[in-house]
Parts: C-alpha cells; sequence; structure tokens
C-alpha cells in the first residue's frame, strides 16, 4: 500500500542531515529533495524567493517559479522590463530559497546569473498555456495601471489581434539562471539542534562540504 501524504512528509522531515548521509554534488542533493518535496504534494514546491540588489546595494525579493535546474544552475523566466531584470543587469549577484514548511527544510542558494539565449526562452514560452501567452503580451511588468479593467481590455484586444494564431516569442520575455557558488541545505531537528549543511564551488568546479552551527 502507498503511504499517505502525511506519511511521506513525516518520513522525509525525520530524516536526519549529515556528511555522510548527502551526496557530494549539491544539485544531486536538491534533485532528492525537490522530488520529495514534490511526493509530499507540497503546494507549489517549485516556488523560490529570489533575491536582487541595484548597483547601489539597495535589495529587493520576490517570489518567482523554478521551472528547470541542472549542474548548471536554476532557471526562471520573467519580463527584461522587470525590476529583478534590471537589477540584475546592473549586478549579476543573486540568491534564492526554498522553503518546504511541512518537510522542516529550506534551501539556500546563492551565486551569479546569466541569461539564457533567444531559443530557449522562444522554446520555453511555447510551451506555457494560451493564457500565460496572452497575459505576457497584456501586461508590463511593474508599470502603473488605472484598473484591473483595462488590462482585461488589453487582454481581449490581443485575443482578437491573433485569433487562433500562435502568439510569437515576445523579445521582452526572458529567462535566467543562476549558477550556484554556494548551497545551503537546512534540516530542522526536535531537540533545536538543527542540521545545516553548506556546499561551496571551489576553484576547478569541485565542492566543498562544511557542517555549520544552527
Amino acid at each position: 500500500m502507498s503511504k499517505s501524504i502525511t506519511e511521506r512528509r513525516l518520513a522525509a522531515a525525520g530524516q536526519p542531515l549529515g556528511k555522510g548521509l548527502v551526496a557530494d554534488d549539491p544539485v544531486d542533493q536538491f534533485a532528492s529533495w525537490f522530488q520529495q518535496a514534490a511526493e509530499a504534494e507540497l503546494f507549489q514546491h517549485n516556488a523560490m524567493a529570489l533575491a536582487t540588489a541595484a548597483a547601489g546595494g539597495r535589495p529587493s525579493a520576490r517570489m518567482v517559479m523554478l521551472e528547470a535546474f541542472d549542474q548548471h544552475g536554476f532557471v526562471f523566466y520573467t519580463s527584461s522590463k522587470s525590476r529583478k531584470a534590471a537589477e540584475l543587469a546592473e549586478n549579476q549577484w543573486a540568491a534564492l530559497v526554498f522553503n518546504w514548511g511541512p518537510l522542516y527544510r529550506q534551501v539556500r542558494v546563492e551565486g551569479q546569473v546569466d541569461q539564457l539565449d533567444e531559443e530557449a526562452c522562444r522554446r520555453y514560452f511555447r510551451q506555457r498555456s494560451r493564457d500565460h501567452q496572452l497575459q505576457f503580451y497584456a501586461s508590463v511588468q511593474g508599470e502603473p495601471v488605472n484598473s484591473r479593467e483595462a488590462l482585461i481590455q488589453r487582454r481581449q484586444q490581443i485575443e482578437e489581434q491573433f485569433g487562433e494564431e500562435s502568439l510569437p516569442h515576445p523579445p521582452d520575455f526572458s529567462g535566467y539562471r543562476v549558477v550556484p557558488y554556494m548551497i545551503d541545505f537546512w534540516q530542522a531537528r526536535q531537540d533545536w539542534l538543527h542540521d545545516w549543511l553548506r556546499y561551496q564551488r571551489q576553484p576547478g568546479g569541485a565542492w566543498s562540504l562544511e557542517r555549520l552551527s544552527p
């Protein structure tokens, strides 16, 4: 008999975190935790906080969706006209946080950000639902708008303009990859001596691993 969602969450939350119990590569370890979060059916388990900062150092943060990840980094998509895109153009460093509360887990990522090429963005845009595509055309992210009705009217105009045709890739629909140099894994423990492991990329590409005090 398959485990219930509650049983899966309790099993994942009860796992200790130690040097001999994790993968040598932090992305492999992240993949394991990410899969467990999916199996536990956590709401939007791919949601992550993205923190950026302008050249002057003033930070900002928001929730975005992780759309892909591999040994090269963590990928998200947004408008190149957005505040986060403008800040990344000034300062290529960013941080991510995944908070899987029901599993008592958190993952932090810090690294530099690369912009994806146009073909990768075009492929991803084609995969999105038509509602998402229409929303992107109808809205200029972060710009003031008079009312919700104005957005709805703009969307209707886009629908009428294209009809049943496929919506072309907008030039300001862009993708970004956070290339990690540090990844932290945090697991809560009942005695409050929480487990905290840090991977850091070394010259040459290898990863070091150390335990930190909670």
